[in-house]
């Protein structure tokens, strides 16, 4: 099947069979399309007609394309015109890991009243089971529905169970090995259930070299572990080593798609969750306090050129190196902090101590400086002001390695602290450099003109 590609003139299409109520032309439509299609054809509807669309389709099929709407719209969508009795029909089908992700998203209420109403009780207590998980460690991002067989049984019992435990089961990843106490023992590959004689014991043919999680460890360790080991999916146990689920690769990609969301607004400066089709006031409030900072910031900075007045009096041509001064302090610091709060985010660099990190932070810097500070100086000379040609070179240089040197330990401090580094690539560091490129070239000119 071809790649779906939703066009203005499709959608017009739709929404006139919608108008005409033509319920047949638009039932073959949503037949032929995915799940994840259908979700990107009810983002661009409005609410009325979503519903009508979304109504035509099968309970299975309807599940499927609920799990694929992303929250925020998924919460509207369902408030909208949902009852309790059906949000638990379309939970009934979800895996339980999406179930709990959309319970999550509705009062206490409506979550008790849907696990309540949940025709599938075992299904219902593994829902249960995730709720009371954080949905950023382990145990929140796993689902229970998975495959797993005794270690003393043969062969051909497995085959029985996979039978009979794959039914609720989309996919099969692998059988995971479990002992008389449901401790994880290890795994058995589908290939090697084929493979081996019907009566051959699982005990002899599994594999007990097997990469797990527990419960309580971060979805950052989760998603480099899997990256690491190159895994679609990774058991995860208790803290007595009990079997309880198993995290799909899926899951992670949509973690680390969060996360990533949420960096990337820290380091625009916006608060919070912001999306493009929040009210004026919701984006509004994301992005003042790290506004009002910057404000602040620049406040800071003519504080500190004020402080400079009769310097400026007497070589005005320092003037005109104030804003190179304060930029090249936010961006060096920006460059810096990115690359360390990436090698924190991968884990990678972590045989680098302190000190060796910082050394090779500042000679990087240093040359840098140099570099930058030597074309600054050339422009200097041009425009015939030599007199300042070694003060605009050293505050370079200077520049450039305070703002390395900030933004290599801003974002280590805040990570020891608990908090998100990646403020440190953000308005943060870059109105923090502000100020100290513009103090540091006022205190090297005066001090090299004996102002």
């Amino acid at each position: 099947m071809a790649t779906f590609e939703l066009t203005k003139e499709y959608l017009e299409t739709l929404e006139a069979a919608i108008s005409a109520d033509n319920k047949q032309f638009l039932a073959a439509e949503l037949e032929e399309l995915f799940p994840a299609d259908i979700s990107s054809i009810l983002y661009e509807l409005d609410g009325a007609n979503a519903h009508f669309l979304f109504s035509l389709l099968d309970t299975e099929k309807g599940a499927e394309v609920l799990s694929n709407i992303e929250s925020d719209d998924r919460k509207k969508f369902i408030k909208e015109q949902f009852t309790v009795a059906e949000i638990a029909k379309y939970v009934n089908l979800f895996d339980s890991d999406d179930a709990v992700d959309l319970l999550n998203e509705e009062s206490i209420e409506v979550r008790e009243k849907v696990i309540a109403m949940l025709e599938d009780r075992e299904h219902a207590r593994f829902i249960l089971d995730l709720l009371h998980y954080p949905e950023d460690v382990a145990g929140g991002l796993m689902q229970k529905e998975l495959v797993k067989v005794n270690i003393s049984q043969t062969v051909s019992e497995c085959v029985e169970e996979i039978r009979a435990q794959a039914e609720n089961v989309d996919k099969v990843y692998a059988v995971y090995v479990v002992d008389n106490e449901q401790k994880l023992k290890g795994i058995v590959s589908l290939k090697q259930i084929v493979l081996a004689r019907k009566n051959s014991k699982i005990e002899n043919i599994f594999e007990d070299d097997i990469v797990y999680v527990d419960t309580t460890q971060s979805g950052d360790e989760v998603a480099q572990i899997m990256q690491k080991y190159d895994l679609e999916a990774i058991p995860v146990v208790n803290s007595l080593g009990r079997l309880l689920g198993i995290i799909t690769i899926d899951d992670v990609v949509d973690f680390i798609t969060e996360k990533a969301e949420e960096d990337i607004q820290v380091m625009a400066g916006i608060t919070g969750e912001a999306e493009e089709d929040d009210t004026v006031w919701q984006l509004a409030k994301s992005r003042i306090p790290w506004l009002v900072v910057g404000v602040i910031g620049s406040l800071l900075a003519a504080t500190v050129i004020s402080q400079f007045e009769d310097t400026l009096s007497k070589v005005a041509a320092l003037a005109m190196f104030i804003p190179l001064m304060g930029s090249t302090g936010g961006n060096v610091g920006i460059q810096t902090s990115s690359l360390i709060v990436q090698s924190l985010a991968e884990k990678s660099g972590l045989s680098l101590g302190i000190w060796e990190r910082l050394g090779k932070v500042l000679k990087v810097a240093m040359i840098n400086g140099m570099v930058v500070g030597l074309i600054a100086g050339a422009f200097v000379m041009i425009e015939g002001q030599p007199e300042i040609f070694w003060v605009v070179c050293f505050s370079l240089v200077s520049v450039v390695l305070l703002s390395s040197f900030m933004g290599t330990v801003t974002p280590l401090l805040l990570d020891r602290l608990g908090v998100n580094p990646a403020i440190a690539s953000g308005p943060f560091i870059t109105t923090a450099n502000d100020i100290i490129g513009i103090t540091t070239y006022f205190l090297i000119a005066y001090y090299l003109l004996n102002l």
